[in-house]
């Protein structure tokens, strides 16, 4: 029997080829099902269940599954069970007499089972979380192992991933990227370290040299995590943005430059969370500073401030967050972030948390808003002071919207609900533009080879999410995700079985599904209807029905109840 697997799966690999691992699962199995056949069948609890075919009727068949239940399902709904897989698995999925989905989740279950978390599929590497340190697959001797090893040679590994990288942009003058991907709690951070450290270990300099760029980018990352990672309901530690890290060569193939650019930072945890997630971490370490910061911050506890008490979880299991401010303090130290500077994105932080704390009221104008009361301008002071600008000024920005005319400069006022979402927005942009500051910053203290011709990109970016309430972020967080999706289509199973094609060889079609009706219904073009004399609405609506009515994926019905609500 198969259950979905607990582990989060990942999946990386080398450019062009980029990774994100499909289980291919055809309407029905051509393999003739008969009598006596030994088959995986769908199980409510188990996902898949083993049995074995004791009745054929028509298009049913009547399963003995090997947990003791007997299952009525159609032939096409069955799919053939290796009988002469080895017990632990293959540790490359293209050996699998059968690549569908259950064949696929029990090779990894029984690899898994044996501390094996890597396994191939082709050229691509599945990566499960084992949620445990194994140190001896990340140790010196490891990386000596690989280093050189044609891919396949030795066991499945990240090394061996970073290594195939590395040598076709030594061997034949290639930059490649190297994509991780897959569902928070993956492992895709770790993961990503670990590519790193053994880049650092091909291509690294001499400790002699002083502090090197490899060492720069790697100590780079606890300062990344405090201020752009958070608890989830899946992971403790979640990457809430997007991450591409390009380490330059020289032409001896030794690290000469980096660079690291990130991506949809999720701007609206900042001022909205969910229990029992967090805030980004960052909030939490400079709540638990030591005394003479709190209260130079006028800072109290996690639960006192709105942004943070929307959740009640404040602490993590096995995190000091004291500690974790200090050793945040000290990696700044390492990427060339001074002492003043670290405390200017303190108070930024802190300035933060007291904007979260301004509540409103109404006004004597009509829709107007004013500070609630006493404790609403106390933060509203602080805030003004931390931000190094007018109280009096910044209440103005926060209650009142301002229209800029080539005649005149118009302000009106706003009532508490539109000053709570303009509080907000500041919030998200303050927070952006100092995470993107720091980024900054530690490119420059890294430095860049701009005469460097060779690279290796790794990307690390979260895959799909679907959450009770979703945002625009999760809009764009899926949209590239579909995007790599296709670029993943395109070269595995479009452009190989395309040559196939013009080769006249002989081979079975790869059934695969392919997203491209998602991406066009996101991207096509619609043209004209704004010119259109009748309700812009109305119109829109229908060059939506007209543009993309065979698509499946695309619902009619929802266009028609738009329709009817237009014409009311």
């Amino acid at each position: 029997m198969v259950r979905n697997p607990k582990p989060k799966a990942e999946a990386l690999h080398w450019f062009p080829i980029l990774q994100h691992f499909v289980i291919s699962q055809p309407s029905g199995t051509s393999v003739n099902i008969i009598m006596g056949s030994n088959v995986w069948v769908e199980d409510p609890q188990l996902s898949w269940v083993d049995g074995q075919v004791t009745k054929i009727t028509g298009e049913n068949a009547e399963v003995q599954t090997s947990n003791g239940k007997t299952v009525v399902t159609t032939l096409s709904k069955l799919y053939p069970k290796d009988m002469e897989a080895p017990p632990g698995g293959v540790d490359d999925m293209t050996k699998l007499s059968y690549l569908h989905e259950p064949g696929v989740l029990q090779n990894l279950s029984a690899r898994y089972q044996l501390n094996e978390i890597y396994t191939y599929t082709g050229n691509i590497l599945i990566a499960i979380n084992p949620f445990q340190r194994l140190t001896h697959l990340y140790d010196s001797h490891m990386m000596t192992q690989y280093k050189g090893a044609p891919l396949g040679e030795l066991s499945p590994h990240v090394f061996a991933v970073a290594d195939v990288a590395f040598r076709a942009m030594v061997n034949e003058g290639k930059s490649n990227s190297i994509l991780v991907s897959g569902e928070s709690g993956a492992g895709k951070t770790e993961t990503t370290k670990m590519l790193m450290r053994y880049l650092a270990y091909l291509g690294g300099r001499a400790a002699t040299e002083g502090r090197t760029v490899e060492q720069q980018v790697l100590e780079s990352n606890p300062v990344l995590e405090a201020f752009g990672n958070a608890k989830t309901v899946r992971n403790n530690n979640s990457s809430r943005f997007g991450k591409f890290v390009e380490i330059q060569f020289d032409n001896k193939g030794r690290i000469s430059g980096a660079a690291i650019r990130t991506y949809l930072l999720e701007r609206s945890r900042v001022c909205q969370i969910s229990d029992p997630e967090r805030n980004y971490h960052c909030f939490y370490l400079l709540c638990a500073a030591p005394t003479e910061v709190t209260e130079k911050y006028k800072l109290g506890k996690p639960n006192t401030f709105h942004y943070l008490n929307q959740s009640n979880c404040y602490e993590l299991v096995g995190v000091n967050d004291a500690y974790e401010y200090l050793a945040t303090r000290r990696a700044m130290d390492i990427v060339g972030i001074s002492a003043q500077e670290q405390d200017a994105i303190f108070r930024v932080v802190a300035a933060i948390l007291h904007l979260g704390n301004i509540n409103f009221a109404k006004g004597q104008e009509i829709d107007s808003s004013v500070p609630k009361d006493d404790k609403a301008k106390f933060h509203l002071k602080m805030a003004a002071e931390l931000l190094m600008c007018d109280a009096e000024g910044l209440q103005d920005a926060l209650c009142k919207r301002m229209m800029i005319t080539p005649e005149e400069v118009i302000k009106r006022p706003l009532d508490p609900q539109s000053a709570a979402v303009s509080r907000d927005g500041l919030a998200k942009t303050i927070y952006s533009r100092l995470f993107d500051w720091i980024v900054d910053k530690i490119n420059v203290s890294i430095g860049q080879d701009q005469a460097s011709k060779s690279l290796i990109g790794v990307l690390d970016i979260y895959g799909f999410e679907s959450f009770k309430t979703n945002s625009f972020e999760q809009f764009c967080i899926n949209y590239t995700n579909e995007k790599l999706q296709q670029h993943f289509n395109q070269h595995v199973f479009k452009m190989e079985q395309e040559e196939y094609t013009k080769e006249a060889i002989d081979w079975s079609y790869i059934e695969f599904v392919d997203n491209q009706d998602v991406l066009d219904l996101i991207e096509k073009v619609l043209s004209n209807y704004h010119t259109s004399s009748r309700s812009i609405t109305i119109f829109f609506f229908l060059s939506l029905g007209f543009m993309f009515s065979g698509m499946p994926i695309f619902l009619s019905s929802a266009l028609l109840v738009n329709l009817d609500h237009c014409s009311e």
